[in-house]
């Protein structure tokens, strides 16, 4: 019973970390191994090591970009950082409040849950990428019309949001539209004049 304990006492954290480090590694070629496997380091198609850059190339806002990203950076870290799009806005940065809002593929996504590396290939539209020869898009009028904004930091989660779904729908009722934007969070409470908003931007849009 004294030796149980005592093997007990003498396993350190030292000694955790390097058994998680060595499961890690073993993980990871055990998977890259089977082919069969739809485990996360399979996604990686190149037979390269999980921890490797990649050059990816996707259509941001109509323009082909191609860049290196490394595996643990995010969609919205190289459109803010890396490409200077600041229009999606880190807020939460886990998925909470839809600051960060961008299309991929004409749809809705949280730009800070989605890996770059899965971005290969995607069409991607964020909010600077809406108005047409220096016209604002007709959501973005709406927004300045009917005062669906008050500080402003997550109208452009809201915008993109909007864009998608009127796309859908433009002729939605108020239910319609409180489900549609609630993956979006205003700090202000702005939300009256954001169901306004909508409805203002749905009408334009039927007009159109």
């Amino acid at each position: 019973m004294n030796d149980h304990k005592k093997n007990i006492k003498s396993f350190t954290r030292r000694d955790f970390l390097k058994g998680m480090g060595g499961g890690a590694i073993g993980t990871s070629i055990a998977t890259r191994l089977l082919p069969g496997s739809t485990g996360g380091v399979m996604a990686v198609q190149e037979d390269i090591p999980f921890y490797s850059k990649k050059r990816i190339s996707l259509e941001i806002n109509g323009k082909m970009m191609s860049l290196v990203v490394e595996p643990r950076e995010t969609l919205l870290d190289i459109l803010r950082e890396r490409l200077n799009l600041t229009g999606p806005k880190k807020i939460c940065n886990r998925g909470e409040c839809g600051g960060c809002t961008v299309l991929m593929d004409e749809k809705p996504i949280y730009a800070c849950m989605f890996l770059a590396i899965k971005a290969d290939g995607k069409k991607i539209t964020t909010v600077e990428g809406l108005s047409k020869n220096e016209k604002l898009h007709p959501i973005q009028e709406a927004f300045i019309k009917e005062d669906g904004y008050q500080c402003g930091f997550c109208t452009p989660g809201f915008i993109m949001t909007t864009v998608a779904f009127l796309d859908k729908n433009n002729n939605p009722d108020l239910d319609e539209i409180k489900n549609a934007l609630s993956g979006n969070l205003c700090r202000c409470g702005n939300y009256v004049k954001i169901f306004s908003t909508i409805r203002e931007a749905a009408e334009t849009m039927r007009r159109a």
